[in-house]
């Protein structure tokens, strides 16, 4: 099976913690990431083994992402691995404090890709808006960051 890989990172002027616990924040996502919403569906959703599943799309035209967190590292990483039917794979985000007192945030994903050759061919035309999409949500993430209250310690 290929698989297909996507990197995008921005900088932010809020801190890692706070960008991190938004970042986190699963029912939140929706205020930042494009046409999609997420839940937490078993377990605490900040500790390896809890389950989230995200819906992207609108009304009911969309796809049901499922995942399963596989590494919790606070304020500055989290993984996950896909599980559902569309989308299968790992992803990352990474939140990397600057000297600064902003942050780099990273989403990666190594995406399993289905169908062979017409999955590969279907990723090599889907994956600049996919990037675009990332690269829009992470700014907004970023933005509703920096305009947020920190989080209580």
């Amino acid at each position: 099976m290929a698989q297909a890989r996507l990197a995008v990172a921005v900088v932010s002027a809020a801190p890692a913690e706070q960008v991190f616990a938004l970042l986190t924040d699963w029912p939140r996502h929706s205020e930042w990431m494009f046409a999609t919403s997420a839940e937490v569906t078993a377990g605490d959703g900040c500790s390896p083994g809890s389950r989230l599943a995200a819906f992207s799309g609108a009304g009911r035209l969309g796809f049901l992402d499922t995942m399963e967190i596989t590494r919790w590292d606070p304020p500055q990483r989290v993984e996950v691995v896909h599980t559902g039917r569309v989308v299968r794979g790992g992803g990352v985000f990474r939140v990397l404090p600057l000297p600064d007192g902003g942050s780099r945030i990273l989403w990666a994903e190594t995406l399993d890709l289905p169908l062979g050759p017409l999955g590969a061919l279907g990723w090599h035309l889907a994956r600049p808006l996919f990037a675009a999409l990332v690269r829009l949500s992470l700014r907004r993430l970023s933005r509703l960051a920096e305009t947020s209250p920190s989080p209580a310690t």
